[in-house]
């Protein structure tokens, strides 16, 4: 495989940032940062421009399209919060390089007729007798309806044999969404599920959106929030307890502010945005959940900055899913860019939020090869014209994309 050397570029490693470095890619891993350049590679002259470690979306869902949408943005790894990319799913995914890579937790634990079954029309909500198609020769999807700790408990091994890279906790009784009153996991049933998760070795996270959900969350045990509260601001109670229990969160402001009903119209109106979107996903992402129009964006950011400020790991995250406006004002790749801008907002400088894309998920979710620039890692890159590390924004003005060794944009 051939040889390429990217020369005079400023690089951030996912921590630090050097100027006028040199990186060289062997085929598909990083062979040098700094040194000489070998013979007879090829050149890319970065002179300009940031080189950064391809960015990684904690929480989506996904699909091959919305994969390859993710890429064109400098999006190379999706973790996927719900869905059926597991592990014997995904072989297209892994040996195309037209799309982004993928983990998933497969489907989350949730009682019959709990969260999300509420986002979907009356008469296409999921229910136990549900069973997606699997690949050829794959394991049957898990669909883990749980009401008891024992049922919880006898389907942690079910999901990892199926293929789940980690295991997600639905913690909703619907408030924010607009249907409270939804049937919802038990803290008995939460305890027991995260216990069994623990005692096989998996990761855990939990979708929570209520300060109450959060703290029944970090009660159990869990390793991170797949989403921030909103319902209200903070108490230093509640940061403390997250703080000292050492999970991450996986803050999605951007979910946050479409449940709101704010939408990503003025954040797509950047032409590095909208030039990328199809008319379907430009819709999309100019409309909103609208599901929580009391919430406050302001007390959001404000919980960001008092988690920062307590030590907490927080990483990047959309909620992205399919162009359906309902689920509005979020969009593959796009969205984990506008996710920078508002973590800057809430406090973080840009190069803390671009680690929070970056050296942050993949420490805590295990993905020892990607996340950094450095030798032996996988060669997943993007560079963009400018210096994201003092101006966000700069992380769309992409020049170049690399997934896997192989350039992508």
């Amino acid at each position: 495989m051939s040889v390429t050397a990217i020369i005079h570029a400023r690089v951030f490693d996912g921590e630090n940032t050097t100027e006028n470095q040199t990186v060289i890619i062997d085929g598909s891993t990083i062979v040098g940062v700094g040194g000489p350049v070998p013979a007879g590679a090829q050149i890319v002259d970065a002179t300009g421009a940031t080189l950064l470690p391809g960015l990684i979306d904690a929480h989506v869902h996904t699909s091959p399209d919305s994969l390859r949408l993710a890429l064109a943005f400098g999006v190379t790894t999706e973790l996927e919060m719900q869905g059926t990319s597991t592990r014997f799913n995904r072989a297209h995914i892994s040996a195309d390089d037209t799309l982004a890579d993928v983990r998933s937790a497969g489907f989350g634990i949730t009682p019959p007729g709990g969260h999300p079954s509420e986002l979907f029309p009356k008469g296409d909500r999921p229910t136990d007798d549900d069973d997606p198609e699997p690949a050829d020769g794959a394991p049957a999807f898990v669909m883990p309806f749980s009401t008891t700790p024992a049922e919880a408990v006898a389907f942690i091994p079910q999901l990892l044999a199926g293929g789940s890279d980690y295991i997600k906790f639905m913690v909703d009784d619907g408030s924010v969404e607009g249907h409270p009153g939804l049937p919802m996991l038990d803290q008995a049933t939460l305890d027991a599920g995260v216990a069994e998760a623990h005692r096989l070795g998996a990761l855990t996270v939990a979708h929570a959106l209520t300060v109450d959900a959060t703290r029944m969350a970090i009660d159990a045990g869990i390793d991170g929030l797949a989403h921030l509260f909103m319902d209200r601001p903070h108490t230093p109670e509640i940061i403390d307890a997250i703080a000292e229990s050492g999970a991450f969160v996986v803050a999605c402001v951007v979910l946050n502010a479409s449940m709101m009903g704010i939408n990503g119209a003025e954040f797509a109106a950047d032409p590095r945005v909208h030039s990328k979107l199809s008319p379907e996903w430009l819709t999309t992402i100019q409309a909103s959940f609208d599901r929580y129009p009391q919430g406050r964006l302001g007390d959001v950011l404000a919980s960001v900055k008092a988690l920062h400020e307590a030590g907490v790991d927080l990483i990047v995250g959309t909620d992205a899913s399919v162009a359906v406006p309902f689920l509005g004002g979020l969009a593959h790749g796009a969205s984990v860019h506008h996710e920078l801008q508002l973590l800057v907002q809430a406090g973080l400088t840009p190069a803390q939020a671009l680690t929070a894309a970056t050296s942050t998920p993949a420490r805590r979710f295990g993905l020892s090869d990607r996340g950094r620039i450095a030798e032996g890692l996988r060669a997943d890159l993007l560079l963009v014209d400018g210096d994201p590390t003092t101006n966000i924004a700069d992380t769309l003005s992409i020049r170049s994309v690399w997934r896997n060794g192989t350039a992508a944009v």
